[in-house]
């Protein structure tokens, strides 16, 4: 019988953890470890507040890492990010490849502020060259990364994407839902790729009572740049708030 650690590694390294997290730990592993990683955390929170408390008002666009330049997806997403800029807006994206890095890339284009809060991943995940310096952010822990995209985004934009895109989306659906932020523009670009997902809410979620009927009306579909922006702008014109610079 072969060692499967050995064809997959990961499997080593799954064991690996699984084994650590069930472990009693030692005093001297408590606090050297898990005690000082509450510092960690708190610089993470610390640093971000501290460069981005200035930044003016945002659009945060999620979507997959793993979309190519020549994709449709990309390309709306770079259309999209510059005609937001032009609206006084600047972009803050995950700041790795794929639909982060078209973003930045319009916001760059635009001459506009272009943010990327990067991750620190073992795969796909690297700084995009179109981010501002002055704004380019590394985190370890996803949900202080998560923190920084509400806190300072005033609308969000989700084009197609994994997990990850899912779980932003419903951070801020929550977020939203629960009155912990504002009622902010949610904008999902894309309806061939969104109507399962949609579908599941309207037959499951609804159905069984696990949501509400008025929050189906948390987010807005589209099908193209322009009406992804309109659906922005015509929300921000309703307040008559002056969003540019």
């Amino acid at each position: 019988m072969r060692d499967e650690s050995l064809v997959n590694p990961e499997l080593d390294i799954n064991e690996t953890k699984l084994q650590n997290s069930l472990r009693q730990k030692t005093w001297d592993e408590t606090i050297t470890k898990d005690s000082w990683m509450v510092f960690k955390v708190m610089a993470e929170f610390v640093d971000g507040y501290e460069k981005l408390a200035k930044i003016g008002p945002c659009v945060s666009i999620f979507g997959s890492a793993r979309l190519k330049p020549q994709s449709k997806y990309y390309k709306m997403a770079v259309e999209i990010a510059e005609k937001i800029t032009n609206l006084g807006f600047g972009i803050i994206t995950g700041g790795g490849p794929g639909i982060m890095e078209a973003g930045n890339k319009g916001a760059f284009n635009a001459q506009g502020k272009s943010i990327g809060l990067n991750i620190d991943l073992p795969f796909e995940q690297h700084f995009n060259p179109y981010i501002n310096k002055s704004y380019s952010m590394n985190f370890d822990y996803f949900f202080v990364r998560k923190v920084m995209f509400v806190k300072y985004s005033q609308g969000f934009v989700v084009m197609p994407g994994g997990f990850g895109t899912l779980d932003e989306l419903t951070e801020a659906l929550t977020l939203i839902q629960t009155n912990k932020i504002g009622r902010f523009p949610i904008v999902l670009v894309g309806s061939d790729f969104w109507s399962g997902l949609l579908d599941w809410f309207k037959e499951t979620l609804l159905k069984e009572k696990m949501i509400h009927e008025e929050d189906l009306e948390l987010y807005r579909v589209v099908d193209t740049a322009d009406e992804a922006v309109a659906h922005i702008k015509a929300f921000y014109d309703k307040y008559s708030v002056n969003v540019n610079f």
